[in-house]
């Protein structure tokens, strides 16, 4: 398959399929933290999407409660599927860290 053949499928597919096809080419380049951030004083310290200040434990948590990428990617605009993917494979490689945070977030809810 050539890039050019690559190119046209891959604008075939829809939101949700292409927020897969990148993190899957994510997973082969980055480390994980490519796009996250930690910033003291900025959302208490938590792991935020770069140049945000979207906790990557509240994406996670949207997630559980249901919410699929494409409409993640729908409720914050200024967010990329790359920036889910970042946020998915700093999840998986921290998760102790994101449990701690959501179960800190959910004892200030109550």
């Amino acid at each position: 398959m050539t890039l050019k053949e690559l190119e046209t499928q891959l604008q075939a597919l829809n939101p949700t399929e292409k927020a897969e096809a990148i993190q899957i080419l994510t997973k082969t380049l980055s480390n994980g933290s490519l796009g996250i951030t930690k910033t003291p004083g900025v959302c208490g310290g938590d792991a935020c999407i770069a140049n945000t200040r979207i906790p990557v434990w509240s994406l996670v948590n949207d997630r559980r409660l249901g919410m699929s990428d494409a409409r993640i990617l729908e409720a914050f605009p200024h967010l990329t599927a790359a920036d889910l993917v970042n946020a998915w494979a700093y999840a998986d490689a921290n998760p102790e860290e994101i449990e701690q945070a959501i179960r800190e977030n959910e004892e200030v809810m109550l």
